[in-house]
């Protein structure tokens, strides 16, 4: 068995109906490419075939009355490809619009915890003959890095690109009887004072830290200082999602003009999209909105769990009118940012999260989300942001040529949009996750990043 880390099995306790807590990727395929052609049976055969080779695929939950600790991983047994690949047909004209709106309800329905956390709906009647994949995968399970790479095992570089080999070796999670998972569990939680001590004096440290940061104008925006927006309301169970693709070379001719990073003109363009849209709707505050940015700590941090993550929180200088005088604050509040991320340890959330307990987290998010406490405290960010950076060749999902990999990341009761970026084959491909009752109109907002783009570019040619 697998035990999961206290900040994996934190994305499990702080579900609920309305916080679904899964990440989610359209696939846009062209299937023409298939050595012999396009069938829905060879595809998901191709797909039980791949996934046999990769553990991870493979794993599903297992928990037991008596466990103190945190849930384990075991190998599923009974793994059949029929309970995660589904297929299913938009209606006509099969435009952008009826694929959004079906994908925003598959994204709506909760994974069943019972099987390996995760699926994969087939859907054709695409308009132009293409077919699109969504993909649906527990945030217990992956983060932003191991996502990508567990789709990587399923892409190849050719149209015939051999299955990945099954890896004898590769450690699987195994089995585990409700002893194991009891004793394993009290073993855990007696060791917890011992971690308690260690990390206590860091932390009560780190308040008084902000504030002198603060101070001297080094320190990322503090949380609960957000404006509020339409936005930041409490959920529903409802989805809602948009995406666009937008021309790397472009996204890159601005960052070298400006000399910022491509992450600074991704923020940018979130930024100026926002401003639009919230201008449109004649709300945009007179204060900045604040973004939290996921951090990957691979490489960085020792401790065990598959979300090897932090947060920062960054200013999208929102107020501010002119495009390039917006780029450049956003670059230098993210450097900011970054540098006092740092100073906050790459383990920090590891480490306290491991103290989180499904029956407090539970019942706790559960209230929240009834009494809609989220409308009643001050925001704490305003959207989550991230930036996945992908290949910059072309891939073949499963023999099938990507035309566009939009990524979509969960959203939270008080932050109820999320955009995800991945660059893959010269494009950056955008997708928004929202709640309808909060975003009835995601295409308003999803239609105003190429606008800011190309309101970058202009600055850029412009730039002495």
């Amino acid at each position: 068995m697998q035990r999961l880390s206290g900040l994996d099995a934190s994305f499990l306790y702080l579900e609920t109906s309305t916080q679904l807590l899964h990440v989610c990727g359209v696939i846009v395929l062209d299937v023409s490419t298939i050595p012999g052609g396009y069938t829905f049976a060879g595809f998901r055969a191709e797909l039980g075939a791949r996934t046999e080779a990769i553990p991870s695929f493979r794993r599903k939950l297992q928990d037991s009355r008596f466990n103190l600790d945190h849930p384990v991983w075991v190998e599923d047994t009974d793994f059949d490809i029929d309970r995660h690949c589904h297929r299913v047909a938009l209606p006509a004209p099969g435009g952008r619009d009826e694929l959004a709106e079906l994908c925003g309800d598959i994204a709506g329905i909760p994974l069943d915890r019972a099987r390996p956390l995760w699926e994969m709906w087939v859907i054709e009647g695409l308009e132009d003959g293409a077919v699109a994949v969504m993909s649906k995968m527990h945030h217990a399970g992956v983060d932003g890095i191991t996502g990508a790479n567990m789709m990587a095992q399923l892409c190849g570089l050719e149209p015939d690109a051999p299955r990945p080999e099954r890896d004898d070796s590769a450690e699987s999670a195994g089995q585990a009887s409700t002893l194991d998972i009891a004793v394993g569990g009290l073993l855990a939680v007696a060791s917890r004072p011992a971690k308690l001590l260690r990390i206590v004096p860091q932390s009560l440290t780190l308040l008084p830290r902000w504030i002198g940061r603060a101070r001297r104008g080094e320190a990322m925006p503090a949380p609960f200082t957000a404006p509020r927006t339409s936005l930041n309301g409490t959920l529903t169970s409802h989805r809602n999602l948009a995406f666009t693709q937008l021309d790397l070379a472009k996204v890159k001719t601005v960052k070298n003009a400006f000399d910022v990073t491509v992450n600074d003109v991704v923020l940018a363009l979130c930024s100026g999209a926002l401003r639009k849209y919230l201008q449109n709707r004649r709300e945009l505050p007179d204060k900045s909105l604040v973004a939290i940015v996921p951090v990957s700590v691979h490489g960085k941090s020792d401790r065990p769990g598959t979300n090897q993550v932090s947060g920062m929180f960054t200013q999208l200088g929102t107020q501010i009118e002119d495009p390039a005088e917006r780029l450049l604050a956003i670059g230098e509040h993210n450097s900011t940012s970054k540098e006092h991320n740092e100073t906050l340890g790459a383990s920090l959330l590891q480490d306290w999260s491991q103290f989180a307990g499904q029956a407090v987290f539970g019942t706790a998010m559960r209230l929240y989300s009834t009494l809609g406490l989220a409308e009643r405290h001050p925001v704490v960010h305003n959207l989550v942001i991230s930036n996945v950076p992908g290949p910059a060749v072309p891939l073949y999902f499963l023999g099938a040529l990507i035309r566009a990999m939009y990524p979509l990341g969960p959203i939270f009761h008080g932050a109820g949009l999320n955009v995800t970026v991945m660059s893959l084959n010269g494009q950056l491909d955008v997708g928004l996750m929202s709640c309808p009752e909060l975003a009835p109109h995601l295409w308003d907002l999803v239609d105003a990043f190429p606008a800011a783009l190309d309101e970058l570019v202009e600055a850029a040619e412009n730039r002495p």
